[in-house]
C-alpha cells in the first residue's frame, strides 16, 4: 500500500505536523505518513494547512517556482492538488477542467485552505483564455500506468491501442496549451504514465511540431533526493525510486520555455 503524502502551503505547518506525528519530509512543504493514516484525523486538517498529494504528482507545480502574482492556467486541474500548490506559491491561478463533479472537490479544498483560484468548467481541447498566460500546467489524461500500486487493474486493462489513442489526444492538448502561453512563458507537461509514447516521445513529437518551444532543463537541486533529471533535462519518476522511503507513483514531467 502507498504511504500518505501531504503537501503544505507553508513550511512551518509541515514542521509542526512532523513533530506531532513523526512523519518524514522528503522535500520542502511535504510530509509522508504510514499507509492507512486518515488525513481528516490529523491536526491542521480543518484549518486547511495541507492536502493529500503523492510526492511525484507534486513535482510538476514545484517546477514552476514562486508565482509572485503571475498568471498560470492549470489545465485538467481536478481534483486540484496542483491548483492548491500554485495558489500557495503566489500564482494567480485559472483552474480548468471538463468535469464539474470533480471540480467540486477543488471548491471544497479551496474553502478549507483559504486559497483562491478562478475555476472554469471547460474542455482543455477547446479552452482559449482571454489573454496568453505567463505559464500553463497540463497534467494530461493518460493511461495511468504510473499509479498501478493504487489501481493494479490498470496493468491488465490498458492495451497498446489505447496508449496510441491517448498519445494523439495529448498532442492535441499540448497544441492548445502551447497557444495559451505568452512569448517567453513556461509550459509544464505531466502524465502519471510509465509509457514513453505519453512521456519522452510525446515531448519529442511536440518539439518537432512546435519549434518555438525548447526544454528548460530541470536541475537536480529542484528535485527530492533520489529523483534525478534525465540527460534531456526532463523528469522520469519510476516506481523503484524512493523505495526505502516508501516509493512514489510513476510520472513523466517536462518543462518547456516558449521563445520570446
Amino acid at each position: 500500500p502507498a504511504p500518505l503524502d501531504l503537501s503544505f502551503a507553508g513550511g512551518e505547518a509541515a514542521q509542526r505536523l512532523a513533530e506531532a506525528t513523526g512523519g518524514t519530509a522528503l522535500t520542502e512543504r511535504h510530509l509522508r505518513l504510514p499507509p492507512g493514516t486518515r488525513p481528516a484525523d490529523l491536526p491542521g486538517f480543518d484549518a486547511g494547512e495541507f492536502w493529500v498529494q503523492d510526492i511525484a504528482a507534486s513535482l510538476a507545480a514545484r517546477l514552476l517556482g514562486p508565482g509572485e502574482g503571475a498568471h498560470v492556467i492549470d489545465l485538467c486541474a481536478a481534483p486540484g492538488g496542483k491548483t492548491l500548490q500554485l495558489a500557495a506559491a503566489g500564482w494567480r491561478v485559472t483552474a480548468v477542467d471538463l468535469s464539474g463533479p470533480r471540480l467540486k472537490r477543488l471548491h471544497e479544498n479551496l474553502r478549507r485552505t483559504g486559497l483562491a483560484a478562478e475555476i472554469v468548467v471547460a474542455d482543455a481541447l477547446t479552452f482559449s483564455p482571454a489573454a496568453p498566460a505567463d505559464a500553463v500546467l497540463l497534467d494530461a489524461p493518460c493511461s495511468a500506468t504510473g499509479i498501478f500500486r493504487r489501481h493494479p487493474d490498470v496493468l491488465h486493462r490498458v492495451r497498446p491501442r489505447a496508449i496510441v489513442a491517448m498519445a494523439e489526444r495529448q498532442q492535441a492538448m499540448l497544441a492548445r496549451a502551447a497557444a495559451a502561453v505568452r512569448p517567453g512563458g513556461l509550459l509544464v507537461y505531466a502524465v502519471c504514465s510509465l509509457e514513453p509514447q505519453e512521456g519522452e516521445q510525446a515531448i519529442e513529437d511536440f518539439l518537432v511540431r512546435q519549434p518555438g518551444f525548447a526544454i528548460e532543463p530541470v536541475a537536480p537541486g529542484e528535485l527530492p533526493d533520489g529523483i534525478v533529471p534525465s540527460a534531456r533535462g526532463t523528469v522520469r519518476v519510476l516506481p523503484g525510486m524512493l523505495e526505502a522511503a516508501g516509493g512514489a507513483d510513476g510520472f513523466f514531467i517536462a518543462r518547456l520555455r516558449k521563445a520570446a
